[in-house]
């Protein structure tokens, strides 16, 4: 039994949101009872205790959609890159790395993620991977790599034709295979999607195989609009738009989650909609690669379920949904738009995307729910309660704050220090895996 308390408590719970001084008993992997934390402190007398020292107690959040072989990009610029457009960007950049990435590489890119979200209070995570250089296995690679670190994690990989029919078979089977995995091992931890690149580099064949594929085990993930690219090839190769050939593809549905959507138009919302599919926003990427303001607040108001990821550029949500509140306010002109909505995106519709997959209650703090909990340093210099918790994440919280992070009932993090992980050990062999990608992409020793 474990008990977090001595904290001000946020549930996300519509029944008991908020405590001032409150406290989550834990047994196993669940969450057995919130409320004060003198009475529980009381009534669990012998738990095991987790002091959140007056910060705040709340649910781990969760990343609908991120990179894990982006990991080791950080710092790096590749020689004669100096990109114009999303194209460039992805051929000069990102297709330039994957290509490059061997399975001790994914593990490395893996390790450095895992060990970020979990520093940012990221409790689970939805990856969408890429390794062109050693696709065979690099989900098993990432699966060791999740298990042992501890993090809740659905897995996908990013089938594309970029790199020639070897390739595209290559990423089926490794999806197929992984979600194979997934499905007979059960593991309430480690969950399968089946992954696509951007339409652009996919055709209906391979479509049609990704869907045989699959066999219906389990949803997809992909990136649908995120350039106009998307939307030029759909239109001049397929006489239609993106979400139209989902459609026509059999991809759509209650399980599958569209990265971006940033070109949809209202009557490819209506489809997305009326199909059951989730799509999730990446702010700060959307930002930095110049690819436009997506057209959320409409897809919230036609009842799509609307998340919120990083596409990797942070592990930090918060920091996202900070970015969201600007991005929208500037596109609509509108200083009065986007502050639900964000929250809702981060909070609670992460959370039904979650439960699709994980199949229980996560990202909330009640009876039966994943003991998925966070304690935030955020000691604040004005009133906090429950009627303006939101205006204190947006405008106060982030990351950094996290001091201690809880997963499935397991202490990762305490005091901003892992438990049980030898950090130093990991860090050390990430640094060589690092310098050899980077001598790789530049032809030189780092």
């Amino acid at each position: 039994m474990l008990l977090i308390g001595n904290g001000m408590l946020i549930t996300r719970d519509e029944k008991n949101p908020w405590f001032k001084d409150g406290a989550v008993v834990i047994d196993g992997d669940t969450i057995k009872e919130a409320g004060d934390y003198q009475e529980l402190k009381k009534k669990y007398p012998d738990a095991e205790f987790v002091d959140a020292r007056g910060g705040v107690i709340m649910p781990g959040l969760i990343n609908a959609h991120t990179h894990i072989y982006s990991g080791l990009a950080r710092g790096l610029s590749i020689d004669g890159n100096n990109p114009t457009n999303f194209l460039e960007i992805l051929e000069g950049m990102w297709w330039a790395i994957d290509r490059k990435l061997t399975l001790d590489r994914t593990k490395a890119s893996a390790y450095a993620t895992v060990l970020d979200c979990i520093r940012d209070g990221v409790t689970t995570i939805f990856d969408h991977h890429a390794s062109f250089g050693e696709i065979p296995g690099s989900l098993f690679a990432i699966k060791d790599v999740v298990k042992e670190i501890g993090i809740r994690s659905c897995l996908c990989y990013e089938v594309s034709e970029r790199d020639g029919e070897e390739k595209t078979e290559q990423g089926i089977k490794e999806n197929a295979d992984f979600a194979k995995w997934a499905k007979d091992e059960n593991d309430s931890m480690i969950k399968a999607m089946f992954g696509g690149h951007a339409l652009f580099t996919i055709s209906d064949k391979t479509f049609e195989k990704m869907v045989k594929a699959n066999d219906g085990m389990t949803g997809f993930h992909i990136h649908v609009a995120e350039g106009m690219n998307d939307v030029y090839d759909s239109l001049r190769n397929y006489g239609c738009r993106p979400v139209n050939r989902l459609l026509y593809n059999g991809i759509l549905g209650e399980k599958t989650l569209l990265g971006h959507c940033i070109h949809v138009s209202p009557a490819e919302m209506d489809i997305i909609k009326e199909t059951g599919t989730m799509t999730v926003n990446n702010p700060e990427s959307n930002m930095g690669n110049a690819v436009g303001c997506a057209p959320v607040l409409q897809m919230i108001k036609k009842g799509i379920t609307v998340g919120m990821g990083t596409d990797a550029y942070t592990h930090d949500m918060l920091e996202s949904l900070k970015v969201f509140l600007i991005i929208q306010r500037h596109n609509a002109a509108l200083p009065n738009v986007a502050w639900g909505e964000g929250v809702q995106m981060l909070f609670d519709n992460n959370r039904k995307i979650a439960e699709k997959y994980f199949g229980r209650p996560i990202g909330i703090i009640r009876e039966g729910a994943a003991a998925d909990v966070i304690v935030m340093d955020y000691k604040p210099f004005t009133p906090f309660s429950n009627e303006n918790i939101d205006g204190h994440m947006i405008f106060g919280m982030m990351g950094r704050h996290c001091t201690t992070t809880v997963i499935n009932g397991k202490v990762l993090y305490k005091d901003r220090e892992f438990v049980g992980i030898d950090e130093e050990k990991i860090n050390a062999w990430v640094m060589e895996q690092s310098k050899g990608l980077w001598g790789d992409l530049n032809n030189r020793k780092y």
